[in-house]
């Protein structure tokens, strides 16, 4: 099977049926050479263009019309499992204030942790809730994906079916070359790349 261009298989993608929803766009990364238990590799990426806006929970004692706030006082609420799970359903990311982070691994990590949604340091932890300070951490939560690599396939959402070719490929140029990067043997460890929406078959592409 040929490889195709980035521009051909996006192409290709777009003929096949629509579909009653707005489909994702995956990025698959096969690599070879790699344990992938023992590299562990878990990196935030900026990505040039936003896919869409995550809906976000901020584990903070100020108001904000910005996010769904959950102040300390509140965390009592969430002594059952069930009822955390409920809310990582509902959010994408969550952030927190560094004061309340000690609670917030005793309260929700246990749950948190698993999903890969704990607020990490390297995206997700405030110093200060100022509205200026939570306005910032929102947008640049908005253009990020985070990659981590827990099996010899990666799959990372990319975009979505309607935004612009082009922005569709810098995204993917930009997380396949962060990832790469990341690897030991960056491109020998790299056995195939390809793209697909939510409900098609997937088509390999040279980057």
């Amino acid at each position: 099977m040929e490889n195709l261009t980035l521009e051909k298989a996006l192409d290709e993608l777009k003929k096949q049926e629509k579909r009653k929803f707005e489909q994702s766009v995956d990025l698959i990364i096969n690599l070879k050479k790699i344990d992938v238990k023992k590299t562990q590799i878990n990196l935030f990426v900026n990505l040039p263009h936003k896919i869409k806006d995550k809906k976000i929970c901020g584990f903070i004692e100020s108001k904000t019309n910005l996010i769904d706030t959950i102040p300390k006082a509140a965390f009592a609420k969430y002594k059952d499992k069930k009822s955390i799970k409920n809310l990582t359903k509902q959010y994408d990311f969550f952030i927190s204030s560094a004061p309340n982070m000690p609670s917030v691994a005793t309260t929700f990590g246990r749950v948190l942790g698993p999903a890969g949604k704990m607020p990490s340091p390297k995206l997700g932890i405030l110093m200060n809730d100022s509205e200026k300070d939570i306005t910032d951490l929102v947008k640049k939560i908005n253009t990020i994906v985070r990659v981590q690599v827990k099996e010899p396939s990666v799959k990372i959402s990319i975009g979505k079916e309607n935004m612009d070719n082009q922005k569709i490929i810098e995204n993917i140029k930009t997380a396949y070359h962060a990832l790469m990067n990341e690897l030991p043997n960056k491109n020998d460890n790299i056995k195939s790349v390809m793209i697909k929406f939510t409900m098609t078959k997937p088509l390999r592409v040279n980057i």
